[in-house]
């Protein structure tokens, strides 16, 4: 992803989304911060994302330097490119004007979806500033603020069309209040057999099989399920390909690089290994 310019339009079409997260008030722009009526500012970056979490409003863990450097290698290669194509498809005959990806990343899968959706906004909110450099000039039609989706987000009650959330923490009540009567919250989760082929050989963390009965539980009788596609495309990976794809998630944090090199170089390579996810549409009741 390069650095994009803004569609005119796009910032202030946003700042109708955002709220001061100290007060709830609406945010303007001036003099490259944003501001509310009660004086609380918050700057916008050199990167051009918005730093929200301020004072001792700190984040949980967040992704590294490193996890993004991975990340950006690994997606900027095309293995998960199927898969984001594949969401936008499910998002675009949702008709959104506004679309909020709750725990953002780098922005890889809402520039996606804005691809497809030629008259939209996003929003990317993550905790990780690493991922918003980038985040921030994944879409000219995008903006992105540093956040920690736990939280109230700062976002105003019933101003999003579509909340995405690929592979992120959710918050079922926030999700459901941010989102106007009947919006849509696109859920991605992987399936058990996601890459299956490396997870024993790698050690890697496995995919909890409760995992769609826990986002049911999440989602807490506020969404109404609608539809859900389960998606899989092969990956053939090489060395390089399989380190960026252990070290751009949480199994980095479980693995040294001298563990992970040894683990990679038994493997028979180049290895094929299966992407599976389900993508899941729930409509806000």
């Amino acid at each position: 992803m390069t650095a994009t310019p803004d569609v005119p339009g796009t910032r202030h079409r946003l700042l109708d989304v955002l709220a001061c997260p100290h007060c709830g008030e609406p945010l303007t722009l001036a003099d490259r911060a944003l501001r509310c009526p009660a004086r609380h500012a918050f700057d916008i970056a050199r990167q051009g994302y918005v730093g929200l979490l301020t004072g001792n409003m700190k984040a949980g863990t967040a992704d590294s330097a490193d996890m993004v450097r991975a990340r950006g290698a690994f997606l900027g290669a095309g293995h998960y490119d199927p898969l984001a194509r594949a969401l936008a498809r499910v998002v675009e005959p949702l008709g959104a004007g506004t679309v909020l990806d709750a725990g953002a990343g780098t922005g890889h899968y809402l520039a996606a979806v804005l691809d497809a959706l030629p008259d939209a906004v996003g929003l990317g909110l993550d905790v990780s500033k690493y991922a918003l450099r980038q985040a921030a000039r994944c879409h000219p039609r995008a903006w992105a603020a540093t956040w920690d989706v736990w939280r109230r987000l700062p976002v105003r009650t019933g101003s999003v069309d579509v909340v995405l959330n690929v592979f992120a923490p959710r918050n079922g009540e926030e999700f459901h209040r941010v989102l106007r009567p009947g919006g849509a919250l696109v859920v991605v989760t992987p399936n058990p057999a996601h890459l299956a082929e490396l997870r024993g050989p790698l050690g890697l963390l496995g995919v909890d099989s409760a995992k769609e009965d826990r986002l049911e539980r999440t989602l807490g009788g506020r969404f109404r399920a609608e539809g859900r596609d389960v998606h899989e495309h092969t990956v053939v990976l090489g060395a390089e390909d399989v380190e960026h794809l252990v070290l751009m998630g949480p199994s980095a944090r479980h693995i040294t690089p001298e563990e992970l090199r040894e683990r990679v170089g038994a493997l028979d390579l180049p290895v094929r290994t299966t992407v599976s996810c389900v993508i899941s549409v729930h409509r806000a009741l």
